[in-house]
């Protein structure tokens, strides 16, 4: 896969935004949404919650600011994003699943399964807006 891709300006403008909302996203897993987030731990997580909580926050803002900053490696960083999502998803079910309010907006069933359709979302959002997709479509030919 190339490293560096070209992105046309209104990828840049949204893998900036990205990167930011991940970067406020995990300053908030360590500060003032440190209780919400740990509402996503699904209890089958061997880990405290809290670690949990701390550990994602950190990757969240290391992912984002390598998005925002490292060129180079910018499609690559687009690929461990959209991995994050997936594997944070669990979470988010185990959230719906198990009727736990967050943040709260997430305060229904309704609510908490809404949610659930935006993670695809965010996945291609990462995939797209780093130029991933296009670096992996590039290569296979």
């Amino acid at each position: 896969m190339k490293r560096e891709v070209e992105t046309s300006l209104t990828q840049n403008i949204f893998r900036v935004l990205l990167a930011l909302f991940m970067i406020y996203a995990g300053f908030s897993h360590l500060s003032f949404n440190r209780i919400e987030f740990q509402a996503q731990v699904p209890d089958w997580v061997p880990l405290s919650k809290n670690l949990v909580v701390i550990l994602s926050g950190i990757v969240e803002m290391i992912l984002g600011l390598a998005l925002l900053f490292w060129k180079r490696q910018r499609a690559i960083m687009g690929w461990a994003l959209a991995i994050f999502f997936v594997l944070i998803f669990p979470g988010n079910v185990a959230q719906y699943l198990d009727g736990k309010d967050g943040f709260g907006a997430l305060d229904s069933d309704r609510a908490r399964l809404i949610r659930l359709f935006f993670q695809p979302v965010l996945i291609a959002w990462a995939l797209w807006s780093s130029g991933a997709w296009k670096a992996w479509r590039n290569s296979k030919k």
